[in-house]
């Protein structure tokens, strides 16, 4: 079966009841994850007991907002449109990742996920994991960030272009550039004042990119470049934490194949489609481990 197919034998109910959005089940995930960070950048900033520890932990909370991100482009984690939007440009502006921009970027890849020379999320992945050299650049998380430096200093100057950004959305794309280098601007200013960005956020982001780039291999490495959702895309089994801090898209072959289905009911459509995946890991060491030994 594939996931069309699938899609199809779904009972109306049963589709209704999954993609029911709400509000309150999106705040309390998004005040958990952001009290933590809150937390532990007071910790960071007023030097409590083994305070260096807690940058490596600061880095990972931040830099997997991108999940949250993620879904706002969606506009599944909560039944708030302008709460989707705002949340979206929020962390976004703390990843460095314009929102505006990122959710045409990423609509293409649902659209053409795995398909070479279509998807664009996924352009020349497999090559930076044939080998040792490549997989560790990757990792270190250096070309993304020069990636998207690159990116928003093409959207500022008003010379985004691609195949999947409609033209009337470039000046938006050009607003929000330039909104967000701004605010870069006066955080990089702050450092002259006091080095508590540096300490809270820029270091930290840096050191959590490694983890988050190890995370995102697992989605669709190794899987076969076709059409099928369920034959493109992984579903990784791990701990709470994981699942927490990712808001369940380690259940990402759910995702691909019903983008509509908020994080928290996921859970629920992982037991209704279990049968039909084609691709599980059990953990993402594990994932890791499998990669390296075809180097």
């Amino acid at each position: 079966m594939d996931h069309k197919t699938f899609l199809k034998s779904l009972p109306a109910e049963v589709s209704g009841a999954l993609t029911r959005r709400s509000d309150a089940a999106g705040l309390r995930h998004l005040v958990a994850h952001l009290g933590l960070i809150a937390l532990a950048a007071v910790w960071i900033a007023s030097g409590g007991p083994l305070w260096w520890a807690v940058v490596p932990v600061q880095g990972v909370m931040i830099v997997f907002l991108f999940t949250l991100e993620h879904e706002a482009t969606h506009k599944t984690p909560f039944a708030s449109e302008a709460l989707n939007e705002w949340v979206g440009r929020f962390c976004g502006l703390l990843l460095v990742l314009p929102f505006e921009w990122f959710r045409y970027f990423h609509l293409a890849h649902h659209r053409f996920t795995n398909i070479p020379g279509k998807d664009p999320e996924l352009a020349d992945y497999d090559r930076k994991l044939d080998a040792w050299g490549p997989f560790l650049w990757h990792v270190t998380g250096v070309p993304y960030w020069g990636s998207l430096a690159k990116q928003l200093w093409v959207n500022a100057r008003g010379r985004a272009d691609a195949s999947y950004l409609p033209e009337r959305v470039k000046p938006r794309l050009k607003q929000e550039a330039r909104i967000m280098l701004g605010v870069y601007l006066l955080l990089a200013l702050s450092l002259l004042v006091t080095p508590v960005v540096f300490w809270i956020w820029v270091l930290p982001v840096l050191i959590g990119q490694p983890f988050l780039r190890l995370y995102l291999m697992a989605e669709h490495g190794r899987c076969p470049k076709v059409a099928n959702m369920f034959d493109n895309t992984r579903t990784t089994y791990t701990n709470a934490v994981v699942r927490f801090l990712a808001w369940n898209m380690p259940y990402h072959t759910e995702h691909h194949v019903f983008p509509a289905v908020p994080f928290y009911k996921l859970p629920e459509l992982h037991g209704v489609m279990k049968a039909h995946l084609l691709h599980e890991q059990a953990g993402y060491a594990e994932f890791t481990k499998e990669t390296i030994k075809g180097f």
